[in-house]
């Protein structure tokens, strides 16, 4: 069962990601959320930033749990990364180009702005690339090139959504995936 906390939480993590941080106003989120006014307040006393910064942690967690998963189906670094990227894609594409970046809209617009919204979205990146870095470990990188490698490949994701959801096409993210994981067996 949802709770309104939940369903406050869910909708302005998809709004976020749809329309942006400046973009989306807490009177959207209380209406497509269906919650009263006052239960807004009575979560997050901290008010828009609070909420996004719990929002945040729930869709960073999320994804953190989807790549986990997908990088423990197939053995091999350069094929198990290559195929999360191509999911990725896909999720993309089937979104309409409107999803696939939970973080970097947000990330984009507020750090800047808000030290708290920073932080949140650093510590959600961070956490992306020590997964992507332990499967690297497998393939005999060493600690270093694995976290190197780990940073390349979550910009190499987080701009090649940006291109897929402007171009209209989840091609950008098949080349990063394709090139990746080139790259993965040669030094790998």
């Amino acid at each position: 069962m949802t709770t309104a906390r939940d369903q406050i939480i869910q909708t302005t993590s998809t709004l976020m990601e749809l329309q942006g941080y400046h973009a989306t106003g807490l009177n959207q989120i209380i209406k497509d959320s269906g919650s009263p006014k006052g239960s807004l307040y009575y979560y997050f006393p901290g008010g828009k930033e609070e909420l996004t910064a719990e929002a945040l942690n729930r869709a960073g967690q999320i994804v953190l749990n989807r790549i986990k998963s997908n990088l423990d189906l197939v053995e091999d670094p350069a094929e198990s990364i290559s195929n999360f990227i191509r999911n990725v894609a896909l999720h993309v594409e089937l979104s309409g180009y409107q999803g696939g970046g939970p973080i970097t809209t947000v990330a984009m617009e507020t750090s800047a702005t808000s030290e708290r919204l920073r932080e949140a979205c650093h510590r959600i990146y961070s956490g992306w690339i020590e997964v992507f870095a332990e499967k690297l470990l497998q393939g005999r990188f060493s600690p270093e090139q694995a976290q190197s490698l780990a940073t390349v490949i979550i910009a190499a994701i987080e701009g090649g959504i940006i291109l897929c959801r402007t171009g209209r096409s989840g091609d950008p993210l098949r080349q990063v995936a394709d090139n990746l994981a080139i790259l993965i067996r040669q030094f790998g």
